[in-house]
Parts: structure tokens; C-alpha cells; sequence
């Protein structure tokens, strides 16, 4: 065996035991901390790619009348008017208007503009409904709309919800999903068929353990949302895979030490 060959496969023994490289950056709702730009919105994501990040995060509803939209709150305001989003039908939610101006995007709209992205992958987050068959069906019209458009080896899968990475595991079985409520350690995951946890830091302050526990698993570890610098670097040190956060060039720095 050369030496070439010999250093490689020491590198996939290594990375497959211990489970982590490098630290990669998730840009929370997009890069929408920058002009021009807003939470969840598409030029949120075209940003997210243009600063080639591992990923850009998206929240995903289903409307009232069956239509995939994209906002993170369970709410909206249109004309001083709250709307909660899974009762309210999508040409009405279209109406809203985001904080750059643009309208409130459809899932299709935002993967037919996420096809033109070169650099990074989509996080799509399902927001947890309040019918299990509401959820069954989001689920699947989002999974089929992503088979359509040749865009499964870019997109992975995430929500607080047990049925939702369920769900994604069975209709997507080859995309990475990950569990985001914080309640449930590696080895349930395991069992789960989930590829890791994506928690909020404080769960892991509380137990760090759990990182090694996943790697030792073969799971990857995401973290949410980890903005200052004290929590970025303590995250860092910790060896997770992904830090989701809103401060995406801020982490990047400090991942390569500026």
C-alpha cells in the first residue's frame, strides 16, 4: 500500500471512529444580517450561498389550504392583523411582506431558487402542526417537490417534532435527519434511525458528553442558534460538527482563528 493510499484510509478510520473534522456553519433563516436581506427570505438564501457556508436553514408551514410556505413564526401580521399560518390560505399569507420588501415565499419558489445555489446545502426545518396528518402531508409534498427538482443529495431535514423526522426518515430515507427538541440523548436517536441531534447549547453545557456519545455512534452534532463569541468558541472547543447561527461570517472567523 503506498503511503498516499495508506494516509487516506487513516483519515476515514479516524473520522468514522471519532465522528468529527471540522466545525461547519449553518446560517440561521439564511444570511439575513446584511443588506437587502431578511429572515427566511430567498435573498436570505442566495446570501447563505454567495458566503459558501455548509448550509442555510429554512422553516417550512403548511397553509390552510395545502400550500408548503416558508416563515418561522406560527403567526404572521398582515394589514395590523395577526394570522396564525397553517389557518390561513396561501394567497393570503402571499399578501405578508417580509422586512426587505419581498413576499412571503412558497416552498416551491424557495427550492426552485435554492436549484440555483452552487455552494450550499438546504436545512429544512418542519414546524410541528397541530394534526399528525397535517405534518404527514406537509412532509410528503415537500420531499416530493425536493425529488422533483434532482435537489435530494443537497437537502437535509429537521424538527422538534417526533412524527416530522419520522416522517423524513421514511420518505427520504438516504437524506440526513436530525432531532431538534434537546430531550433525547444519542443512543435513543440511534435507535430512531436518526444521523444525530441538532440542540440548543445549553443542552449541551448541561451534557457535553453527548457529543462524544454520538460520534462514538456515527452521528453528527448540530448546534443552535450561537451567536456571541464566548458561545461560538465554547462550541467550537466542544468538536460539534455544525453551529447553526445568525452571526454565519462571524463563525467563520473565529473557526479560522481571525
Amino acid at each position: 500500500m503506498n503511503k498516499k493510499i495508506y494516509l487516506s484510509c487513516l483519515f476515514i478510520l479516524f473520522t468514522t471512529v471519532y465522528g468529527w473534522s471540522q466545525t461547519e456553519v449553518i446560517a440561521h433563516r439564511g444570511y439575513w444580517k446584511t443588506d437587502g436581506s431578511a429572515q427566511n427570505s430567498i435573498t436570505a438564501l442566495l446570501k447563505a450561498d454567495s458566503i459558501r457556508v455548509y448550509g442555510s436553514e429554512v422553516d417550512i408551514w403548511l397553509s390552510s389550504d395545502g400550500i408548503p410556505v416558508v416563515n418561522h413564526d406560527a403567526d404572521v401580521t398582515l394589514d395590523g392583523k395577526k394570522l396564525v399560518v397553517q389557518d390561513t390560505p396561501a394567497a393570503t399569507l402571499r399578501k405578508v411582506r417580509l422586512a426587505n420588501g419581498e413576499p412571503l415565499p412558497t416552498a416551491e419558489e424557495y427550492l426552485d431558487a435554492f436549484a440555483q445555489c452552487k455552494h450550499t446545502k438546504l436545512i429544512i426545518e418542519f414546524k410541528t402542526h397541530r394534526e399528525k396528518e397535517r405534518e404527514d402531508e406537509l412532509a410528503q409534498k415537500v420531499i416530493d417537490m425536493v425529488n422533483e427538482r434532482g435537489l435530494q443529495d443537497k437537502v437535509e431535514y429537521i424538527s422538534f417534532g417526533v412524527n416530522f423526522v419520522q416522517q423524513a426518515r421514511k420518505l427520504a430515507p438516504d437524506a440526513p435527519v436530525y432531532y431538534l427538541n434537546g430531550d433525547l440523548s444519542p443512543r435513543v436517536l440511534a435507535k430512531m434511525g436518526m444521523n444525530g441531534f441538532d440542540y440548543h447549547f445549553n443542552v449541551l453545557y448541561q451534557k457535553p458528553e453527548w457529543v462524544k456519545e454520538a460520534h462514538t455512534l456515527g452521528q453528527k452534532v448540530n448546534v443552535w442558534t450561537v451567536n456571541s463569541p464566548e458561545d461560538i468558541q465554547k462550541i467550537i472547543d466542544l468538536k460539534v460538527d455544525y453551529i447553526t447561527t445568525d452571526e454565519p461570517l462571524l463563525v467563520k472567523d473565529i473557526l479560522q482563528g481571525k
